[in-house]
């Protein structure tokens, strides 16, 4: 009877441990599909940019169009997220000066995995740039954009760092221009070519309307802005456009005029109105198709697709690349009272989102 109990008792420990190897075989086998659409966090204020550190961790802005007490988190659950670097920093509308944020929207890493945060300045005027250290929470860099290439109305949101040459491109839809930092000198620049910057005179139309902006159809120039793996090319384009630009950035760090540099401007395909954009290490781009409800890829022989179209993508603002995931902020943007004359439109909850593109 007792070599029979060991017996049965090692015939149920041999299933179980089958068992095991079946379902974890299962599993490995269930890749996640291309095209799968997640939610990353469920957020009761509007998110502005997102961004994505080299482990994972995700941050985002609270867009300032859309006042509230933190302006700058960590995403730390579904429906949790803490003030980042501190709660300190953050400020009121009563509380706003140069040692807090004011209004900080575009965000992201850089391959250094530094978090580069760029602060429109709405109340105290300027435009600030800074990097941080996530792990120390340290300033690592400070720049205050000159009031003469970025007046206080300008709106620089969207940018790009290149860690390699130590320079920032910086989009202003506002002025039409694209503003350069040499982070080593600790210089400034700004580049204009009205045909590629400004904005196309097309209206955005979602569900049938069409979108305004202070009460006017909406007319935004160059916004979404990325540069190529190498960092030698710089991509760009209007959010008001269907057309995507290049242009080499080794001419600009060596200092060539604005006259010579958009003779340079060249054509590189079609793109959706967006309000943001990723490109890819192997040369292909991907937009926020703010009209559309999706996003959309502009390979690098020239054809533009629809990766996703989903309700939840309701005004994806934008995109960061996190291996084979793309972050996604959608924030329901439009509308708010500054696109609506004043009504709001928009409902809680807010998404930062992830779509798995490769």
């Amino acid at each position: 009877m007792k070599n029979y109990r060991i017996k049965k008792k090692g015939i149920v420990l041999w299933l179980a441990f089958s068992l095991f190897l079946y379902n974890s075989v299962q599993v490995a086998a269930q890749e996640i599909a291309i095209g799968t659409l997640e939610i990353v966090a469920e957020m009761d204020v509007n998110p502005g940019n997102v961004a994505v550190s080299k482990e994972g961790r995700v941050f985002s802005t609270i867009h300032p169009l859309r006042p509230y007490k933190f302006q700058l988190v960590e995403i730390t659950g579904k429906t949790s997220y803490v003030p980042f670097p501190n709660k300190e920093l953050q400020s009121t509308e009563d509380t706003k000066s140069d040692s807090k944020f004011d209004a900080p929207l575009g965000v992201l890493f850089d391959n250094k995995n530094r978090l580069w945060v760029v602060d429109l300045g709405f109340k105290i005027g300027y435009t600030r740039l800074f990097a941080y250290d996530i792990d120390t929470k340290e300033e690592l860099m400070r720049f205050d954009i000159p009031k003469e290439l970025a007046p206080s109305d300008s709106f620089l949101q969207d940018f790009a760092v290149d860690e390699i040459n130590e320079f920032v491109y910086l989009a202003d839809p506002v002025k039409a221009v694209i503003i350069v930092i040499d982070i080593k000198k600790k210089e400034y620049r700004k580049i204009v070519d009205i045909p590629s910057m400004q904005s196309e005179d097309i209206d955005i139309v979602i569900d049938g309307k069409v979108q305004t902006w202070m009460g006017n159809p909406a007319r935004i120039s160059v916004d979404p802005i990325t540069l190529s793996a190498d960092r030698e090319t710089l991509y760009y384009g209007p959010m008001n456009g269907y057309t995507w630009y290049q242009l080499p950035t080794k001419n600009i760090r060596e200092g060539e005029s604005n006259d010579e540099l958009v003779k340079r401007v060249s054509l590189v395909g079609e793109k959706p109105f967006s309000d943001g954009a990723a490109t890819d290490d192997n040369g292909n781009h991907y937009f926020t198709n703010i009209q559309n409800y999706s996003i959309d890829m502009l390979s690098k022989d020239g054809q533009l697709t629809t990766l996703i179209k989903d309700p939840l993508l309701d005004w994806p603002d934008s995109i960061r690349i996190h291996g084979d995931w793309m972050f996604i902020a959608a924030n329901q943007i439009n509308k708010s009272p500054a696109f609506t004359t004043g009504v709001e439109l928009s409902t809680a909850p807010f998404l930062v989102l992830k779509l798995k593109y490769r």
